[in-house]
């Protein structure tokens, strides 16, 4: 049996030493073949190439010495310790064991030589070493130090850095010619100027005494970059394919057929955007297609996507079929609801609101004219792709903020559209920007529209950042600003993600700003309200019959007064940027200059210090978004359940950001060639394709 050819499929437990035990832990660190410890890769390395002089050793210092034991004894202070005393002639250093067991100190006896690596530190007795790694050597012939530089691998509790260090010398030693398979092509290889795998993977194991640690360190090696490119070229195909697979499928052609999306246009109370127009201008164009739109729409807070996905709604109804709107909250699936119905009811065009709170006869109902067709346009959360709910003809699903669903939510919603072999076309939108680096990585499967331009007449938000000392100041502010016929929001801390907590903070807040505020109106919003309750306070909001209201991040999508001047957001340094930059954009809507205010809770963390001056700096969403995506990594902006992204093991999109343009030319070249290495590619480093099964 040729074993080297199978390292992907052997397990683990064939390598020398691994028993039942160990397999489990190595489990726990995702080892469960010989190539996943071939691709468990080092955090960091130390020079352990060179043994030096003991009275050369300086407080702080790492390094391998090597001596003799002088003295060997156990101490009884605060606690029970072995404390040995080595010397190399050039001075001694004592090793200080808090963990030992009765072999252990029969082995460490005068006379006994002994090579150590660890820290060297100032002790009452001079330099000494904790718990240093050691090996008994041979008297008169020491053995040589090793030839490589020493790797530090993630681990888990009960596996030795030694333990780790000696499986991929086993796994290593199986990796000849052939036995792991290199799935990018020689073609892609040359053009790219890229290291073949089995040289990239010998020496980020075992890199040379001269190796460039800080390139190392720092994941710009070049045999570091070609495991990169190899991780981040099999998300980006196997986003690909997903595309490749919609693109098969058929779709209704949604052709202009009436004047319909004309006179919703002219019944506007405003008029589209140069950037609005663009982007509606692609998305009618993706819609004639035979083939499902796949089409990401990014804007920054209110630059107007709503009215967008409404026109795209208008044109399937033009043909007498149903487009669905999913939105992460309650809150905003009113909103949307609110929304459409203004600009479509005056059309004829019925809207309905789907929630998980209907129950009963209006549930039914509801579920009956979706599927019967009389409802034309279904606005709702994740209810929606529900298995009771069915759809006449579903020929547009469109879904907002798409950083809140995962990929299978979205496709739920896609398969809830199936009917006479076709599919629905998707239209995404994202309140959230996406940086181009992270959108080519996280969307590759989607087309990208993005709204860069604001309505007329938004003035600046100015934003102001203050410790919460000065609330007595804000709270004179708002008194001020209700004065004056404007209001505003004051948004309670986000202590835990407990509703009930949330709900508790925000009527207490709420009683002490009446107090404090007996002449000013306020209302209070809470994700624990019934929906009638806040559609009540909102709807009062709106109309200026309240001047203050007090919420939770509820309202963090979805609400637009342009009335409303001034925001205060409470713990603002317990939030994300995008968090705050969404909530900051609920003011700024009118044509007054509007100003948020963050308080905080000294003494801030250097990354609520960063993150509060980003928000101070700049409005910009995508700038934002830039500094969001450096402070916090992908996996946080785009959303916990965003499969594909958080189990990048080597690659990191900041860092490789330059190597994207690359990746997705040698997809290409890929996709146009042999499909054969593309599935070992992806199931190497996506996993078997289980985000993408059902598709």
């Amino acid at each position: 049996m040729n074993t080297a050819a199978l390292l992907a499929e052997r397990p683990v437990t064939a390598l020398r030493g691994v028993g039942p035990a160990l397999a489990e832990l190595l489990a726990k660190l995702g080892l469960h073949t010989v190539q996943d410890v071939l691709f468990h890769l080092p955090l960091r390395y130390e020079d352990r190439t060179r043994v030096v002089p003991i009275g050369a050793l300086r407080n702080g210092d790492r390094a391998v010495i090597e001596g003799e034991i002088q003295l060997a004894e156990v101490a009884f202070r605060r606690r029970r310790m072995l404390l040995v005393r080595i010397a190399d002639g050039t001075g001694f250093v004592t090793l200080r064991f808090f963990h030992f067991s009765a072999a252990q100190q029969a082995q460490l006896v005068r006379g006994q030589r002994l090579r150590c690596f660890g820290e060297a530190r100032l002790g009452p007795g001079g330099i000494e070493i904790v718990h240093p790694e050691y090996r008994r050597v041979l008297a008169d012939a020491s053995g040589a130090p090793p030839d490589c530089l020493t790797p530090i691998y993630p681990t888990t509790e009960g596996v030795q850095q030694g333990r780790l260090r000696m499986l991929t010398d086993l796994a290593l030693a199986e990796l000849s010619q052939g036995a792991i398979q290199d799935y990018v092509p020689p073609g892609v290889l040359d053009a790219f100027d890229l290291p073949s795998l089995e040289s990239a993977l010998r020496y980020v194991h075992r890199p040379p005494p001269d190796a460039n640690v800080t390139e190392l360190e720092e994941g710009r090696h070049p045999a570091q970059r070609r495991l990169a490119f190899e991780e981040l070229l099999a998300h980006q195909l196997s986003l690909r394919l997903l595309r490749q697979e919609t693109d098969k499928d058929a779709a209704w052609s949604l052709p202009r057929k009436s004047d319909l999306s004309e006179r919703c246009l002219a019944s506007l109370p405003f008029q589209l955007t140069g950037a609005q127009q663009r982007v509606w201008a692609e998305i009618a164009q993706d819609l004639e297609r035979p083939h499902p739109m796949m089409r990401l729409v990014q804007g920054d807070v209110g630059s107007g996507k709503t009215v967008v996905a409404a026109l795209a709604a208008v044109r399937a109804v033009e043909h007498g079929a149903q487009a669905a709107v999913m939105a992460p909250t309650e809150l905003l699936a009113e909103q949307h609801a609110r929304n459409f119905n203004a600009w479509l009811d005056p059309l004829g065009v019925r809207v309905a609101l789907l929630t998980g709170r209907q129950t009963g006869k209006v549930r039914a109902a509801l579920e009956a004219d979706l599927a019967s067709g009389a409802i034309q346009v279904a606005v709702g959360t994740h209810a929606l792709f529900q298995e009771d709910i069915a759809f006449q003809r579903l020929v547009l699903a469109i879904v907002d903020e798409q950083h809140r669903f995962g990929v299978h939510q979205r496709l739920q919603l896609r398969e809830k559209g199936q009917h006479e072999g076709r599919f629905p076309h998707q239209l995404v939108m994202t309140a959230t920007p996406i940086p181009r680096t992270l959108a080519m990585t996280a969307y590759a499967d989607l087309d990208v529209s993005i709204i860069d331009e604001l309505p007329p007449g938004r003035t600046p938000i100015k934003t102001v950042v203050l410790p919460d000392t000065r609330r007595s100041d804000i709270v004179e502010r708002i008194d001020t600003a209700c004065r004056s016929g404007r209001q505003a929001y004051w948004v309670c801390p986000l202590i835990e993600e407990s509703d009930l907590v949330r709900y508790e903070a925000a009527e207490k807040t709420a009683a002490q700003l009446a107090e404090a505020l007996p002449d000013v109106r306020i209302g209070l919003v809470h994700g624990r309200m019934a929906g009638k309750q806040k559609d009540t306070v909102m709807t009062a909001f709106k109309q200026g019959t309240l001047d203050l209201l007090v919420a939770t991040t509820v309202i963090e999508v979805g609400v637009d007064v342009p009335n409303a001047s001034l925001m205060v957001i409470e713990n603002a340094e317990r939030m994300g940027l995008a968090q705050l930059h969404q909530l900051r954009g609920r003011v700024g809507r009118g044509s007054v200059e509007s100003t948020c205010v963050l308080l905080y809770q000294g003494p801030l963390s250097p990354i609520a210090r960063e993150r509060l001056a980003v928000l101070r700096e700049t409005n910009d969403g995508f700038e934002v978004a830039r500094r969001d995506l450096e402070l916090r990594g992908p996996g946080e902006l785009l959303g916990t359940r965003q499969t594909g992204l958080m189990q990048l093991r080597v690659a990191d999109l900041i860092r490789d950001a330059d190597l994207l343009p690359d990746v997705q030319r040698a997809s290409a070249l890929m996709l146009g060639g042999p499909q054969a290495n593309i599935a070992g590619l992806v199931g190497r480093w996506v996993g078997a394709g289980e985000r993408f099964r059902n598709v």
